[in-house]
């Protein structure tokens, strides 16, 4: 899959309710971050979805650019660990059933005494 690439008036046609002023807080904010190609920014696929996401939780939960940032920054981090956790289950179910086993258990115990400290 390749991903292109647009320009400033690009992804302001592109996403409608997007202004100019939005898409500098969201720059200004961190939550787009457009390549630097020939002098001048360039947004991929992933920023105008990134963009599309941020003005709907802005309007759904009236957000300001700093907390926008926070959330999508969360968000983030959840998906890169649903990624280190498929990688840790790819790795364990290639491992022998006793193993398997075994970490389960490990597993299991280390959740019953995280419960009973609660």
């Amino acid at each position: 899959m390749t991903s292109r690439s647009m320009s400033r008036d690009e992804i302001l046609a592109l996403i409608p309710e997007l202004s100019d002023a939005a898409l500098d807080a969201l720059t200004d904010a961190g939550i787009v971050q457009p390549v630097l190609e020939e002098g001048a920014p360039r947004f991929r696929d992933i920023d105008a979805a990134r963009v599309q996401l941020a003005l709907e939780l802005e309007d759904a939960f009236q957000l300001d650019a700093d907390a926008l940032a926070l959330v999508l920054s969360l968000i983030d981090q959840l998906h890169g660990l649903k990624g280190e956790m498929r990688a840790v289950l790819g790795a364990l179910a290639a491992e022998p059933p006793e193993t398997r086993a075994r970490l389960r258990g490990v597993i299991r115990q280390t959740r019953v005494l995280r419960i009973r400290r609660r």
